[in-house]
């Protein structure tokens, strides 16, 4: 931090016509995030402690492209879905209802819910059938960046919109951190200068392969929208990957991000990184601090990340997001806290140890995934106790990489080099292995685990965890 700050105050000091303020005695430009509104939904309930809403599925006309509609998969007739905000401790109800024309649910991706509301048909739930309902309620247990998508034929439904954003505010969070600002990156698939969906198997056994990504990028549901900063005014970005199967390299020459936490929460100490890689499924939670000059404007670029043959191969930079500076003094950056929260690590000494080996089967043009080598329909169960704490070797020896995800449960990876943290979601490399360590504390039930590129989960990889009391 020293650097920029300096070079900010340098700034400052050189403009004799205005004082010298820190980032926390200003506030953000006008207007500064109104492209990036998130739909808010009503809270039906008096009692302070309760978020009570409705929400609808259904088919609603948007333009993603100027000129052209798309009938998207929605949550509220919004992408992304409405915007669900909480406290720790808050009840959370969710009145639902299905009016598109397949049955559908919500999982609620993150959050430690009880077995019972997991929003996973045939396992946890009976699918929510059009024209069907369900109530959804659970307690907001953990502070932190979470998110909602179905959890039935996922890879369609996710890439026509369904998806939205949670927040479980802590509040002592320090302002610091500066304003919050929820970042929910996506894309969907559209036909060459139409609004028309690609079909949902696009790319036959390949796209299995390679996971689906959209043709366009989207953040918040818009296409390059414009974001105002003013230099050395921080902002907190709640980063959220809902892409079916997009990795996202986050990162501005320049400007310094500094991340503080992401799936469930804040990191033990924060950590400045030049960029981050977000994969499906995960969140990153960041300070970011503006340093361009006044009147300059940014993008924020999507970069190809390396996750496996051929995902970087002659691909081009593509604009996100531009980051307008306004014409306005810079002020001086408040310093982010090294020392985060404090997370005990887990204790291993007795741990059940299991490996889980992904795989994937190229057989006559048909791609077969799975977990151990058997795909999700012929799955075995891995069996764990109320009590009992695991280590999982999650093992990559295909040639892609793999967002591991885990229903239910946090874990933390067991790597000197990480800072700590709790997770949900976790990258698996090429040819690498990734050892996790799960405190079953509660919730008995049958869970799901699998990989969030959506397209490769529905091709097998994908198995279930049997939790007993």
């Amino acid at each position: 931090m020293p650097l920029l700050a300096g070079a900010l105050l340098a700034a400052a000091c050189g403009r004799n016509d205005e004082p010298q303020l820190t980032a926390l005695q200003v506030d953000q430009p006008e207007g500064w995030a109104d492209e990036l509104a998130l739909n808010v939904p009503v809270d039906l309930n008096p009692d302070p402690n309760i978020l009570e809403i409705e929400l609808e599925a259904k088919v609603a006309d948007i333009e993603f492209r100027e000129g052209l509609t798309t009938p998207a998969w929605t949550y509220g007739g919004t992408v992304p879905g409405p915007f669900i905000r909480a406290k720790v401790g808050d009840t959370i109800i969710v009145n639902f209802s299905n009016s598109l024309p397949e049955a559908t649910s919500i999982h609620w991706h993150g959050i430690r819910v009880p077995n019972e509301m997991d929003g996973v048909p045939g396992v946890t739930q009976d699918p929510v059938a059009t024209g069907g309902g369900f109530r959804y309620e659970f307690v907001a247990r953990d502070a932190g960046t979470f998110w909602y998508h179905p959890h039935i034929n996922s890879a369609a439904q996710v890439g026509w919109g369904m998806y939205g954003p949670i927040v479980i505010e802590d509040p002592t969070d320090p302002e610091e951190f500066g304003d919050e600002l929820v970042l929910m990156l996506s894309d969907i698939g559209l036909a060459e200068g139409s609004g028309e969906f690609l079909p949902v198997d696009t790319g036959g056994a390949f796209g299995d392969l390679f996971g689906r990504e959209g043709t366009v990028l989207l953040v918040n549901g818009k296409v390059r929208p414009t974001l105002k900063v003013r230099a050395g005014k921080q902002q907190r970005w709640r980063i959220i990957n809902a892409a079916r199967a997009r990795y996202y390299t986050i990162g501005l020459p320049g400007h310094m991000l500094v991340r503080l936490g992401g799936d469930n929460g804040l990191a033990a100490r924060s950590e400045e990184v030049p960029n981050l890689v977000v994969v499906p499924g995960e969140r990153a939670d960041i300070v970011f601090t503006p340093s361009n000059e006044p009147g300059e404007t940014a993008m924020l670029r999507w970069v190809p990340t390396e996750r496996g043959f051929g995902t970087v191969f002659n691909r081009p930079r593509e604009n996100m997001m531009a980051i307008e500076t306004v014409d306005e003094a810079p002020v001086i950056p408040a310093p982010i806290p090294t020392e985060l929260r404090e997370i005990e690590a887990i204790d291993i000494a007795d741990a059940v140890e299991h490996t889980l080996d992904m795989t994937i089967d190229l057989n006559n043009n048909d791609v077969v995934m799975g977990i151990n080598g058997i795909p999700y329909w012929n799955f075995e169960p891995v069996q764990a106790r109320i009590g009992e704490t695991h280590v999982w070797s999650l093992t990559n020896t295909t040639i892609f990489s793999h967002p591991f995800h885990l229903h239910g449960y946090f874990f933390q990876v067991l790597d000197d080099s990480r800072v700590p943290e709790w997770k949900d979601t976790i990258d698996v490399p090429v040819d690498s292995t990734v050892r996790i360590a799960i405190p079953f504390e509660d919730r008995p039930g049958a869970w799901m685990y699998h990989c969030h590129i959506l397209d490769h989960a529905e091709a097998g990889m994908m198995g279930q965890l049997y939790v007993l009391p």
